[in-house]
């Protein structure tokens, strides 16, 4: 059960992937993944885990609630 703080990119994926996104596919910049009508920037893969903030504006974006990402 995932909890709302930093987290690696590969399991920020995973658990995409669990909540029905596809990819992650090449952008420009940044890769993103798809669900439907949301397209979702994924962050670069540096040396850092992703930081609680954030995730929080990553989970905003993809319409993903507090309730629905710590049941996974």
């Amino acid at each position: 059960m995932p909890r709302l703080a930093q987290i690696k990119r590969e399991e920020l994926i995973k658990y995409l992937r669990a909540l029905g996104f596809e990819g992650p596919y090449s952008g420009k910049k940044h890769q993103f993944m798809v669900k439907g009508l949301v397209r979702l920037r994924v962050p670069n893969p540096h040396h850092q885990d992703i930081g609680k903030e954030l995730l929080a504006r990553i989970l905003r974006q993809a319409k993903i609630s507090r309730d629905i990402w710590e049941k996974l």
